[in-house]
């Protein structure tokens, strides 16, 4: 099972400039709307075939989410990323509504896919 991150310990991470990698598991048309700065795209139901490519390090940090709660993608995202080797992903499971509640800034477009 794959650890949980809340939204306050996602926004000191980036705001200390961490190393950390954040993963929207959403399908492409939802991320261009709006995705977590610096996130990248990862739909959940092609984490085999990008991940390799997107994520070379299987040991760098990885947080993955998708639009809310009730939103089953990132852990199904996270749970497979583990099943593929990856060492230290967690799961951001309150997602984009809960960043976008807190007021937190977002970024539009596709700039940040691969």
């Amino acid at each position: 099972m794959t650890s949980k991150i809340t939204r306050d310990e996602l926004k000191t991470i980036v705001d200390r400039g961490e190393a950390v990698t954040i993963v929207e598991a959403l399908p492409e048309q939802y991320y261009r709307e709006a995705h977590l700065p610096g996130a990248l795209l990862l739909p959940h139901d092609q984490v085999d075939a990008l991940a390799p490519t997107l994520l070379p390090d299987r040991n760098a940090a990885i947080v993955v989410y998708c639009a809310s709660l009730s939103c089953p993608n990132s852990e199904i995202a996270a749970e497979r990323l583990s099943e593929l080797g990856y060492t230290n992903v967690r799961e951001y499971a309150a997602g984009k509504q809960d960043w976008l509640d807190a007021g937190y800034p977002i970024e539009q477009g596709i700039a940040a896919a691969a």
